[in-house]
């Protein structure tokens, strides 16, 4: 997956505005504790990154 298309997937799920804090602020465990700005920026494969997003926030199945 690339990172445009993580990036929408992001803005689709949570809006543009909330996409973009919770990449920026919330901390994941499943990524390291790191943020998904940190994640992608430490090299995490964007699959990965999204996997841990839905996971977490309950993304249903036919979304992820």
């Amino acid at each position: 997956m690339r990172n445009t298309v993580f990036r929408r997937l992001m803005s689709q799920e949570f809006g543009e505005i909330r996409a973009e804090m919770l990449a920026r602020d919330h901390v994941f465990s499943s990524l390291g504790n790191r943020t998904v700005d940190q994640a992608l920026e430490a090299g995490l494969p964007a699959k990965e990154i999204w996997r841990a997003v839905c996971e977490v926030f309950e993304v249903p199945p036919e979304r992820r």
